[in-house]
């Protein structure tokens, strides 16, 4: 393929936001079901938005990713984020002072 020509855009119907966007370049996680889940159905912007989100869980909960019960809870959080209630704060939680 020549690099000046460029692969059209993958959409894809953002179950986040509600409409149809542009999609991930890659599966985020090999070979793990919520991955493929979140590739069909999770739009670019979404997934930015999660960075964000998932970030603010890291520090709040002291996630350690080399911890298997610690991976688990944060792919619970992300399967929350994207396909059900939504991006729950922890409970003790205090947003950063704007300005």
């Amino acid at each position: 393929m020549n690099p000046q020509e460029q692969k059209p855009k993958r959409m894809v119907q953002c179950v986040k936001l509600g409409k149809e966007l542009e999609g991930l370049d890659e599966v985020p996680f090999d070979n793990h079901p919520l991955g493929l889940r979140i590739y069909d159905n999770v739009s670019k912007e979404a997934w930015r938005s999660w960075v964000e989100h998932m970030k603010m869980i890291m520090n709040e909960y002291r996630l350690n990713l080399g911890s298997p019960d610690h991976q688990k809870l944060l792919l619970q959080k992300m399967e929350e984020y994207f396909f059900g209630e939504g991006a729950e704060l922890p409970p003790d939680y205090v947003p950063p002072s704007q300005g």
